[in-house]
């Protein structure tokens, strides 16, 4: 196989911009499978468009293109026609088209359809170039997407027969295109019904080989330290908190205790919606540990979530020696930490990641608790096992996945889920406000910050799009901050260092701002019960899950709080699954709809796991492929057969990932 510097295309710049997207192998440049294609082979007709499909439409301009400004767009639109109707386009922030745009002229559009005054309406088409099926690959900055579809092809020119990753009793039983055929397919399909076939083959590969890597992981039969609990035990543990616990939060503590007890080492998830309670179960598990006289580790993955959790623990274990570990403590501080967590002195530490490097050792750690799991991978899970006597496992995740995906995403892990809530938890108040309200919203969060609430502004991009369609957290803060005047308004993305993020959200906690305006990486999880609004603009670019975990940061008190979703998507399915999530306050019921409404992408986009999860984000997966994955990974291991070769090709793939055992 050439290397990629023999490609033509690949200058100096280009291979560097590859280096720096993580693509150093031709093996690499091709793994990139694309996000999505663009079906430029039969034009449609406009009378046969329906709102929220993508179209290719082969028209002429039959009338004036105008321009005006509507809030903070500029807006470009002209009528077309096939020949027998007509249909509206608009491009937002595009002025420049309007002297492009004459009348009579003829144009190749592809683009979304939705609907205006009654009749089908185009909404930022492209101009139909190239022909055929397009495929789109992830933005790779400094690379044109052309140029990169053209990079690809030329390695496909370029390389012979890709070798099988299954081996072929698996192919053949199950009708999976080989490997060769199945990859060059998806780079460069000749037709929609040969794309799929190609897609579904490589996504069962994916979906298999990681269920074995996942499967060896959990069939390593680690013994543990048995820790016993008995019923008076766990009543003990209910006593220290204010509150009566849920029959939920009863039974799973007890699942707990079951495992604890056991001489292997617990690897279970608690999955459970907003405001369920999972964080007491979790310290209900630390207080059993460190009864039995072992150590305990509480892991956030910000530092924010992690001083929440050790007040939140120095609260209800006056008598243990709890500490807190992050990565901006003074070194001082932290050698001193490390000593005393070596030599027993402590025990309990809470912190971040910090928690899971090699230099930190333990006395006697046999539990460890994960908080919101989605921020950590297999990897992360399995550097934990490493540590202490084989310590048990919790991991926790306030995002309700459906049990399809469970499958995926923690193959490795006993999977326990708490539906209950407190009685006392108010449902957050949802609306979906149309443009018009918009300043009477604003006027009513005004109120709210007169009576000493807080409020989160959040939009989907630190940037701004070329569309215009989508407003940037800076552009949205300077907005605010004119509409708003004299109130507080703090700024927080993705860019700032974890410092400032950390600083920015301590401020808030401590109402030395009465806003934010954010991406979505406000915390999950952090309490801060005065903030009781939650707007969310282009509300529309969310999967449903996701806005159901943004509007949980609000009602996290017994105050009213209140969530309002931002779309210009009046009608069609964006205006449809907002109405879901107006109307609905279950997160597991939410997820079940996002998963039929959306597939497995949404969930893929935000639960990443390294390159691997990467990977799995670039195909669909259905409901029949992860099943059936699952049960060859199951009775494979089960059977006590021979999967050496299947392990052995595993391994190789998913090399990056280091926690996983194979021999």
């Amino acid at each position: 196989m050439n290397e990629l510097k023999d490609l033509r295309g690949a200058g100096a710049r280009t291979l560097e911009t590859l280096r720096d997207a993580g693509i150093t192998t031709v093996r690499g440049l091709l793994d990139e499978l694309p996000r999505d294609y663009r079906d430029m082979t039969s034009p449609r007709a406009l009378c046969a468009l329906r709102a929220g499909e993508n179209a290719l439409v082969d028209v002429w301009i039959a009338g004036e293109t105008r321009s005006r400004y509507g809030g903070r767009l500029s807006i470009v639109s002209t009528v077309v026609t096939d020949g027998r109707d007509v249909a509206e386009v608009v491009w937002y922030n595009q002025p420049y088209l309007k002297k492009q745009l004459t009348e009579g002229k003829r144009l190749l559009l592809y683009g979304r359809v939705d609907t205006w005054k009654g009749r089908p309406r185009l909404v930022c088409p492209v101009f139909g170039q190239e022909r055929g099926i397009v495929p789109l690959y992830r933005n790779i900055p400094g690379i044109r997407p052309a140029a990169l579809r053209s990079l690809i092809r030329e390695a496909l020119a370029s390389v012979g027969a890709i070798e099988d990753e299954l081996p072929a009793p698996v192919r053949e039983k199950y009708g999976l295109l080989d490997r060769d055929t199945a990859v060059r397919t998806a780079h460069i399909p000749q037709d929609m019904a040969q794309l799929a076939q190609a897609r579904r083959s490589l996504a069962f590969e994916e979906l298999l080989l990681y269920q074995v890597c996942l499967m060896a992981q959990k069939d390593r039969g680690r013994q543990g330290a048995a820790i016993p609990a008995d019923e008076e035990a766990l009543k003990e543990i209910w006593r220290l908190f204010p509150f009566d616990p849920t029959g939920a939060q009863r039974r799973v503590l007890r699942e707990i205790a079951s495992d604890l007890a056991s001489d292997r080492a617990m690897a279970r998830l608690v999955q459970g919606d907003v405001g369920s309670g999972k964080t007491a179960v979790a310290i209900s598990a630390v207080f059993v540990a460190v009864k039995s006289g072992y150590q305990a580790a509480f892991i956030a993955p910000t530092e924010v979530l992690a001083k929440q959790n050790y007040q939140a623990i120095k609260t209800y274990f006056k008598e243990a020696e709890v500490a807190l570990l992050t990565g901006s403590a003074p070194q001082k501080e932290k050698k001193e930490i490390k000593a005393a967590l070596q030599s027993g002195k402590i025990n309990i530490i809470v912190g971040t990641h910090a928690l899971i490097t090699e230099d930190v050792e333990f006395y006697n750690l046999s539990l460890c608790v994960c908080d919101e799991q989605q921020r950590f991978g297999v990897a992360q899970r399995s550097a934990l096992l490493n540590k202490g006597v084989t310590p048990d496992v919790l991991v926790m995740s306030a995002t309700p996945i459906p049990r399809t995906l469970s499958l995926i995403f923690y193959g490795d892990l006993d999977v326990t889920t708490i539906r209950d809530k407190p009685k006392n938890r108010i449902p957050v108040h949802t609306n979906v406000v149309p443009e018009e309200k918009y300043g009477d919203m604003l006027g009513f969060i005004k109120k709210q910050f007169d009576a000493g609430y807080q409020a989160y502004f959040v939009c989907p991009k630190i940037e701004g799009d070329e569309a215009g369609e989508l407003i940037s957290v800076t552009e949205l803060k300077d907005e605010l901050s004119g509409k708003l005047s004299g109130y507080r308004i703090g700024l927080l993305h993705g860019k700032m260092k974890d410092k400032e993020k950390n600083a920015v959200m301590q401020d808030f906690k401590d109402k030395k701002y009465d806003a934010i305006v954010s991406t979505t990486v406000i915390e999950v999880g952090v309490d801060v019960p005065s903030a009781t609004v939650m707007v969310i603009y282009n509300a529309e670019r969310f999967g449903l899950s996701q806005l159901h975990q943004l509007r949980g940061r609000v009602g996290r008190s017994d105050v009213k709080s209140y969530c309002f979703l931002l779309s210009r998507k009046t009608q069609g399915e964006s205006a449809e699954r907002l109405k879901i999530l107006e109307n609905n306050a279950d997160g597991f019921k939410i997820s079940e709809y996002d998963y039929k409404l959306r597939g497995s992408g949404d969930f893929m986009g935000n639960r990443q796991s390294g390159k691997f999860m990467n990977d799995l984000g670039d195909l669909d997966y259905s409901t029949e492929s992860i099943f059936l994955a699952k049960k060859i990974s199951d009775e494979t291991f089960e059977s006590g057969g021979d999967i050496s070769e299947i392990k052995r090709i595993a391994k190789e793939k998913y090399d990056k990932l280091k926690d996983i055992s194979m021999n």
